[in-house]
């Protein structure tokens, strides 16, 4: 008894799962690695925004290193990076100083 049911596991493993698409793979798709963007600063004017990210001043639409700028609002910025939206977010608030 204890040999058949060694026969029929044995046999088991060796079956697919009927549910899984055909040539679906068990390796996960690899994932790019999103950008290191640091927002240092937003400016706002009446007639274009800018943002400064990673040092550089960066306009809406701006694409670099593979990353687009797609919108600078008063607090935030949105970007596409490899397709996947990303908001990013100034680290802290700036320091006023009184004199």
């Amino acid at each position: 008894m204890a040999g058949l049911l060694m026969v029929f596991a044995s046999q088991a493993s060796g079956l697919q799962d009927p549910t899984r698409p055909p040539d679906s793979g068990d390796t996960p798709a690899k994932v790019a690695p999103m950008t290191s963007l640091a927002l240092e600063s937003i400016l706002v004017g009446s007639k274009r925004r800018v943002a400064v990210i990673n040092g550089q001043p960066r306009a809406e639409g701006q694409i670099f290193d593979g990353v687009r700028v797609r919108r600078i609002h008063r607090n935030r910025v949105e970007v596409l990076d490899d397709g996947r939206l990303r908001v990013l977010y100034l680290d802290r608030l700036p320091q006023v100083r009184d004199n």
